[in-house]
């Protein structure tokens, strides 16, 4: 399916093709266009525009587009859940949602920066949201397993993790 969103990627239009790669399409592939020819190429290419104005898959409210894909599909994942929220914060410039979110979009703007074009954006931005979704993981295994974790010495820890991870 191809897949539509405007020029000049930063974080929401980064994490999307992550979300949708990883979840949704995994032969996606992804157009970037000025604004205002969004329209043209959905109708030409039987796109899915994403994070344009007026579209269903864009901002809503206090919510980006990341957040609409989710529920549009209705991804579940808890690990997913828990990105939405630094990307939300980094896009919508809403830190406190995650502290993590200035990071993002600091990585996100030196991407943007040093990108020759958006589809080599999203290609540095994959194993950055990879490693987000990892951390992600990682901080939802550490709340259940509290108990558990604080008995063990920081290699155990690493390990116990490690192993949780690949479950």
């Amino acid at each position: 399916m191809k897949w539509v969103t405007r020029e000049h990627v930063h974080v929401d239009r980064t994490a999307c093709p992550w979300l949708i790669n990883r979840f949704v399409d995994r032969n996606a592939e992804f157009i970037f266009v000025p604004v205002e020819k969004i329209e043209e190429v959905v109708k030409k290419e039987k796109a899915i525009p994403y994070d344009a104005p007026g579209v269903e898959l864009g901002h809503h409210g206090d919510k980006c587009s990341f957040d609409a894909i989710i529920e549009k599909y209705k991804i579940k994942d808890p690990a997913v859940l828990e990105l939405a929220k630094i990307v939300r914060g980094a896009d919508i410039d809403m830190p406190e949602d995650a502290p993590e979110a200035p990071g993002l979009d600091a990585v996100m703007t030196g991407i943007s920066i040093v990108a020759q074009d958006d589809h080599e954006a999203i290609e540095k931005a994959r194993p950055v949201y990879d490693a987000f979704y990892t951390f992600c993981k990682l901080k939802l295994l550490r709340e259940k397993h509290k108990a558990e974790i604080e008995k063990m010495d920081r290699k155990q820890r690493r390990e116990f993790l490690r192993k949780k991870l690949m479950e």
